[in-house]
C-alpha cells in the first residue's frame, strides 16, 4: 500500500516535558486511522507537528511522499484540517463560508460551485445554504466546520473531535459522511473520545500513552492483546458477598464486581464460563432477571493498557 503519511523518530520537548518520545507510524492510502490516547497522550502535538505548525527537535515527517516543511504549500494544499473549534465567519451564510474555504484552494469558478454544493451534499446541509452560523444548532455548526475543511476535495484528511457535543442524528450524518470520503479516495487521520465511533470508522488505530506508541492494529488484533476473553453480566437482587466471593474463585475469572443489581464477571482465556455460571446460580438457588455474556469492547482494551478512562 502506498505511504500517504510517514513520522520516523518523532521527539517535541517542552523544558522538562517530552510530549512526544521517539514516535514512529504510517498512514496508508485510503484508510481511516483512529489515533487514540487520554488527554495529555501526545495526539495534538503530534498532529500540530504533521501539519508542520510546531518545531520539533528529533525526526523526520513525509507527506506524499515529500518531507513536511511550514513551506511545503503544494503539500499543504492537499491537505484538509477539521480542528475540534469550530471556525467559520459569523458575517458568512453557510454556502459563502463553504465558498470561502473553498476558493483558497480553488480557483476556477465553475469548479468550485461544484465543490461547494457536493460539500453541502456530503454534510446534509442542503436546506440551510443561506443560515447564517449563528443561525444554526450545535449539530449543525460542526457540519458546517466539517464542509469548509474538505469542500477542496483534499486527499489527507485530519479530523479532530468532529463529534463533540452533537445531537444524535448529526452525529450519524458525520460519520457517514467520513466514510463516504474514505470511499472516494481519502486518507483519513480520526481523533476521538468515543469509543463506538472508532469501531464504526476505523481500519486501523494507533493507542499513544506518554507521547509513544503503545498499541496498534486493527480492532480485532487490540482486542486480542487484552487479558479477558469474556465479560459476563448479570442482573440480580440483594446478592450475598459470599456468592460473589465464590464467583471470584472460580478458574477463569480474571475479575467481579457487584454494583446496585449488576454483577459483573470478567474472564480470561477459556469455555464454557456462562454455562458454569449459571449451574453455580442454579444450585444456590439465586434466581436473576437477564443474563448476557460479550466480548471485550474497545474500551476494554484501552483501560487495561493504559489504565486510564479515555477522557483522563
Amino acid at each position: 500500500m502506498k505511504k500517504i503519511v510517514e513520522v520516523k523518530e518523532l521527539t517535541k520537548e517542552y523544558k522538562n516535558l517530552k510530549a512526544v518520545n521517539n514516535l514512529s507510524f504510517e498512514v496508508e492510502k485510503g484508510e481511516i486511522l483512529g489515533l487514540l490516547g487520554p488527554n495529555g497522550s501526545g495526539k495534538s502535538t503530534t498532529i500540530n507537528c504533521i501539519l508542520a505548525l510546531l518545531n520539533y527537535q528529533k525526526g523526520l515527517i513525509k507527506i506524499f511522499d515529500k518531507p513536511m516543511t511550514p513551506e511545503a504549500y503544494d503539500i499543504k494544499r492537499k491537505i484538509g484540517v477539521i480542528f475540534q473549534d469550530v471556525a467559520v465567519f459569523d458575517e458568512l451564510n453557510v454556502y459563502d463560508n463553504i465558498d470561502y474555504f473553498c476558493g483558497l484552494y480553488v480557483s476556477d469558478k465553475q469548479t468550485r460551485k461544484k465543490y461547494v454544493n457536493d460539500a453541502i451534499k456530503l454534510v446534509g446541509l442542503e436546506d440551510f445554504e443561506k443560515f447564517l452560523p449563528k443561525q444554526l444548532s450545535g449539530g449543525l455548526l460542526r457540519r458546517l466546520n466539517i464542509a469548509c475543511g474538505i469542500a477542496h476535495k483534499p486527499e489527507l484528511i485530519i479530523l479532530d473531535e468532529p463529534t463533540v457535543a452533537v445531537d444524535p442524528q448529526s452525529r450519524n450524518n458525520i460519520l457517514s459522511g467520513i466514510k463516504k470520503l474514505r470511499d472516494t479516495g481519502a486518507t483519513i487521520i480520526y481523533t476521538t473520545h468515543y469509543m463506538e465511533e472508532v469501531e464504526i470508522l476505523c481500519d486501523r488505530i494507533i493507542i499513544l500513552d506518554k507521547g509513544s506508541v503503545i498499541a496498534q492494529g486493527t480492532i480485532d488484533e487490540l482486542k486480542r492483546l487484552a487479558k479477558i476473553e469474556e465479560k459476563v453480566t448479570v442482573e440480580v437482587t440483594d446478592l450475598e458477598e459470599k456468592y460473589v466471593h465464590k464467583i471470584s474463585t472460580f478458574k477463569n475469572v480474571e475479575s467481579v464486581s457487584y454494583t446496585g443489581t449488576l454483577l459483573l464477571i470478567t474472564y480470561k482465556k477459556g469455555k464454557n464460563n456462562l454455562l458454569e455460571l449459571m449451574d453455580y446460580l442454579k444450585s444456590e438457588g439465586i434466581k436473576y432477571n437477564k443474563i448476557f455474556s460479550e466480548r471485550p469492547s474497545l474500551n476494554d482494551v484501552f483501560l487495561e493498557l493504559t489504565g486510564k478512562e479515555l477522557r483522563d
